[in-house]
C-alpha cells in the first residue's frame, strides 16, 4: 500500500504579499511541496492590517491570521479557527518557518493536533536568537520539541546542538529555478544602459542587493574597499534597505567611492540589475543561505563573499573571490584580487557559478529534501 501523503500544517509570518527573501523561499518550497503531492494549509502570521480568512489554494489552503496589536489572542484565535475548520485530513505535522511567534505557536500546536513538528530555521532564527534574551527560551522549546530541525547552512548545525543537544538536524539547502531565472535580451540592455549612464569608463560595479543591515557587514565591505586601496577599480551599487550610517559614510566620500542607490526591488526586477554588474558583494558576519547569492550565481556574476552560515556552501574561489567571514585583512585581499581579475577571468568564474547553482542548487532537490524530511519523520 502507498503511504499517505502528507498533510501539512505551515505555520509562518513570511509569506506573500509579504516582500523579502524569506517570503520567496517560503513560497518556492510550499509550491514544491504542493506539486509533489503533499497537502499544505498555510497559517500566515501576516503583520500587515488584513482580516481574517480562510481561502483554498491549489494544494491547501491559507489562513491568513493578522497578530495585530496582541499575537497571543491571534495564535488562539488561530486554533479556534483550526477546530472550527479541520483539514480534510488530519495533519501528519506542523512545520514552524521564520520568525518568534510560529517557532512559540508551533510546539503547541503540533501537540494539539497529534503531529509531528518540523522546524525550519533560517539565518536570524539559529544566528540571533541563540544569543537573544527574548527569542531563545522560544527557539530551544521548539528546537527540544522538534522531531526534525532543518537548516539551510551546515554551520548551523553546531547552534543547533548548543542549546538542543538531541534535536536531529538535516540541511536542505535553498534553490533557483534556472529554467526561469534568466536575464533576457531587454534586461540586458536595460543593464548596460544604467552602467553606461552612471559608472565611469574602466570601473567595475560591485552590487550590494537586499536589506543592507548591521550584520550583512556592508560597513565592514566599505571600510576594507578604502584599506584595500582600490577604490578607483569600482563603483558601488547598492539596491534596498540602506541603514542611515551607510548612506551618511559613502556621502562622507562620495569622491573616492563612487556609489548609486536603488530602492527595495521585487525578484523579478531584479535581472536587470545583475546584468548591470561586474560582481555582487555578501560581505556578511552571520547569514542563513542567501537568495541573492544563488540568484547572482545563477546568472552568472561571480560573488566577492565571506564564508558565513550558507555562503560557504555555495561559494569559493572557483565561482568568486571570497574570504573568511569579519577578516578585514583576507577581506580586503578578496577585493584586491576582483581588481587585477581581467574580464576574462571573471566570465569564468561566472560561467563556473551558473554550472553550480544549475547542478547543485535546484528546486527538486530541495523539494525532496524536505519530502525525506516529512516522509522519515511520519
Amino acid at each position: 500500500m502507498a503511504p499517505e501523503r502528507p498533510s501539512v500544517l505551515w505555520v509562518t509570518e513570511h509569506y506573500p504579499p509579504s516582500q523579502g527573501g524569506m517570503a520567496q523561499s517560503c513560497d518556492r518550497i510550499v509550491r514544491g511541496l504542493r506539486s509533489a503531492g503533499a497537502e499544505v494549509d498555510i497559517a500566515h502570521l501576516t503583520r500587515r492590517d488584513r482580516p481574517w480568512a480562510v481561502t483554498r489554494e491549489h494544494g491547501g489552503r491559507l489562513l491568513t491570521a493578522p497578530l495585530g496589536d496582541d499575537p497571543e489572542h491571534a495564535l488562539r484565535r488561530l486554533w479556534t479557527t483550526l477546530t472550527a475548520e479541520p483539514p480534510p485530513t488530519a495533519y501528519t505535522h506542523v512545520v514552524a518557518f521564520g520568525g518568534v511567534y510560529p517557532l512559540l505557536a508551533s510546539p503547541v500546536l503540533a501537540r494539539l493536533l497529534g503531529a509531528r513538528l518540523i522546524t525550519l530555521l533560517r539565518g536570524n532564527d539559529i544566528d540571533v536568537g541563540a544569543f537573544s534574551l527574548r527569542r531563545r527560551g522560544v527557539l530551544t522549546d521548539a528546537l527540544r520539541a522538534s522531531a526534525r530541525v532543518c537548516v539551510v547552512a551546515r554551520s548551523h548545525g553546531p547552534l543547533v546542538s548548543a542549546l538542543a543537544p538531541d534535536a536531529p538536524v538535516t540541511f536542505v539547502a535553498n534553490s533557483v529555478d534556472t529554467a526561469q531565472w534568466r536575464i533576457l535580451p531587454s534586461e540586458r540592455a536595460r543593464g548596460e544602459a544604467w552602467r553606461a549612464g552612471n559608472v565611469a569608463p574602466g570601473r567595475r560595479t560591485i552590487g550590494v542587493i537586499g536589506q543592507l543591515k548591521n550584520k550583512k557587514g556592508v560597513g565592514f565591505l566599505l571600510d576594507a574597499l578604502i584599506a584595500s586601496g582600490r577604490a578607483d577599480a569600482f563603483h558601488l551599487l547598492l539596491v534596498g534597505e540602506v541603514e542611515e550610517g551607510v548612506t551618511r559614510w559613502l556621502a562622507e566620500r562620495a569622491e573616492t567611492v563612487p556609489h548609486s542607490f536603488l530602492p527595495f526591488l521585487e525578484r523579478y526586477d531584479l535581472p536587470a540589475v545583475y546584468a548591470g554588474c561586474d560582481l555582487v558583494a555578501l560581505p556578511s558576519f552571520y547569514d542563513g543561505m542567501p537568495n541573492v547569492a544563488l540568484e547572482a550565481a545563477a546568472l552568472g556574476v561571480p560573488l566577492l563573499a565571506s564564508d558565513a552560515g550558507g555562503l560557504a556552501d555555495v561559494a569559493d574561489d572557483k565561482i568568486g573571490f571570497t574570504f573568511p567571514a569579519g577578516d578585514a585583512e583576507a577581506c580586503r585581499d578578496a577585493i584586491g584580487r576582483a581588481a587585477r581579475a581581467d574580464a576574462q577571468r571573471l566570465a569564468a568564474l561566472g560561467a563556473a557559478g551558473a554550472e553550480r547553482i544549475r547542478q547543485d542548487f535546484t528546486p527538486a532537490a530541495e523539494t525532496a529534501g524536505y519530502l525525506a524530511v516529512l516522509d522519515e519523520t511520519r
